[in-house]
């Protein structure tokens, strides 16, 4: 099946599933739907980015989250991000996936309401071709710096995350 054939579930605005289309045309209709990003965090507090492949369809060559992906209709959100991060970055999770937040769904978020992720991890990464150029590492003070200059070799749905994920209710890591 081609990617823009997936069966994905298409949401209102409080989340709630009120049909069922093709990955295609909910993008070409700009259509709310669901994803997860899976913030990946090894013992020093680096952050792992993967540069997306360029021949995705959406900000290809652009640094990510750890990993990501559409949930698949009937598919949960958690199920979703076990599966993304085994498929990306070869991790098979053994203790907690810490969930951290939600994004509601908006031009920035490419109209997918997106639930966070985090989790530590100090083992070699197996990137997957398809969907990873490359990788690496950075401190969470350079990825402030990237967000303070607007580095536009980043996805804008990573600065949102970012953001979000450096107020102080989430412990800033």
């Amino acid at each position: 099946m081609k990617v823009s054939e997936e069966l994905l579930d298409v949401v209102d605005k409080d989340d709630n599933v009120i049909e069922v289309k093709t990955r295609g045309e909910i993008h070409a209709r700009g259509l709310m739907h669901r994803a997860v990003h899976i913030l990946v965090f090894n013992k020093r507090g680096d952050l792992f980015l993967q540069k997306r492949s360029l021949n995705k369809d959406e900000n290809p060559g652009l640094w990510d989250s750890s990993a990501a992906g559409h949930v698949d209709s009937g598919e949960e959100y958690r199920h979703c991000a076990l599966r993304e991060i085994t498929e990306e970055l070869g991790i098979v999770v053994e203790g907690e996936l810490q969930r951290l937040f939600k994004l509601a769904a908006t031009r920035a978020t490419g109209y997918e309401h997106c639930v966070i992720y985090r989790y530590r991890f100090d083992g070699p990464l197996i990137l997957q071709k398809e969907e990873i150029d490359e990788g690496q590492w950075i401190s969470p003070g350079e990825m402030d710096q990237r967000l303070e200059s607007r580095d536009t070799r980043m996805t804008e749905v990573l600065y949102l995350i970012w953001e979000e994920f450096r107020k102080p209710h989430l412990g800033s890591n």
